[in-house]
């Protein structure tokens, strides 16, 4: 957290010098990566990876959405303005940035629960890496998995977005969700009912408990407002910040997910004579990164939310189409084409 003393300026405490590898970090444990980025990356590496990275950050992410709106947790940047525990001539000044001014409640820290939940899940696999020769190699993962939750957790409180007490609750609950979900190896066969069954269930649940939060004259929205008023840079604020973003996000992720795994394409693609090939998954990898890092030029419209939110779903449904159905279905019928070509 970047603060300044207006009463002695000797007493300067910055992270300064490390802000661009603190953003760099914050990015890392944005939840939205997992979809863009890590998912395609470790889905044509193992299927089973892939599919219950996808239901771990979502269930991760949905919690993580109604822990916020019963725990109420504030966020620096706007507490230290609203707060009675400092006086008028000695309220510190916390320096924002472009990722700062988060909308959503602060407790638990959704970056710091969103990449331990991934990560811890990825690494558990090493728990299988039995033989001798693989205890360094099991040691030095569980080593980068506390180096990564350790500079995202110091990321989101640098920026002024969380208190310390919000991301270590966020990586400890983050880890238990993933804990969890390693003991429910059902997912990676589900039928597309299952995850119609899911997508209802989360979508059902979280919105009867926001009903139930205003019909007791409570807001679940509070901190929106909250955070545009104390937002240096009205431009820093984004819908796609709020609460019911990143949850028809996700949703439309798992849908996504289930259509996909439940298509033939995949059928023929990723299950078909080409799938155990490296110039296979290397190639199906390269297209997806690529695929994905241009589909995010395309952005909403914010002008109405509800159009925003529709078209969001529809947008996250797409991703995984693309990585897990359509683009491996391209490259499967590339590749005896190539062999075709090369006799």
């Amino acid at each position: 957290m970047h603060v300044f003393s207006e009463h002695n300026n000797c007493c300067y405490i910055t992270l300064s010098d490390f802000h661009d590898v603190l953003s760099f970090m914050s990015t890392v444990g944005d939840p939205r990566n997992i979809f863009s980025v890590y998912f395609p990356l470790w889905f044509h590496l193992s299927h089973d990876i892939g599919t219950k990275m996808i239901w771990v950050a979502v269930t991760g992410d949905w919690l993580n959405l109604i822990f916020k709106w019963i725990l109420f947790g504030q966020r620096p940047y706007w507490w230290v303005q609203e707060t009675q525990f400092y006086r008028n001539d000695s309220i510190p000044h916390l320096e924002q940035f472009s990722i700062t001014c988060e909308t959503g409640p602060g407790s638990p820290s959704g970056h710091a629960m969103g990449s331990s939940c991934v990560w811890y899940f990825v690494f558990l696999f090493s728990n299988y890496l039995s033989f001798y020769r693989f205890h360094l190699l099991r040691s030095c993962l569980w080593i980068c998995f506390w180096v990564i939750q350790i500079c995202v957790c110091i990321s989101r409180v640098f920026i002024a977005t969380h208190f310390p007490h919000q991301v270590i609750l966020g990586l400890f609950a983050g880890m238990l969700v993933a804990e969890l979900f390693e003991h429910i190896p059902s997912i990676y066969n589900a039928s597309m009912k299952v995850y119609l069954q899911a997508v209802v269930f989360l979508f059902s649940a979280a919105y009867c408990f926001y009903l139930l939060l205003k019909l007791i004259n409570i807001d679940p929205l509070w901190s929106v407002d909250v955070a545009k008023k104390w937002c240096a840079h009205p431009d820093w604020i984004h819908l796609d910040t709020t609460p019911f973003a990143g949850l028809v996000r996700n949703l439309g992720m798992l849908f996504g997910l289930g259509l996909s795994v439940n298509s033939e394409l995949f059928v023929q693609s990723c299950k078909g004579k080409n799938s155990h090939k490296a110039i296979f998954k290397l190639m199906c990898v390269t297209a997806t990164l690529t695929f994905l890092q241009l589909y995010d030029f395309i952005k909403m419209p914010t002008h109405s939310e509800v159009l925003f939110y529709v078209l969001s779903f529809c947008k996250s449904a797409s991703i995984p189409l693309g990585v897990v159905a359509v683009i491996p279905y391209c490259v499967h019928f590339h590749l005896p084409l190539q062999k075709d070509l090369r006799n």
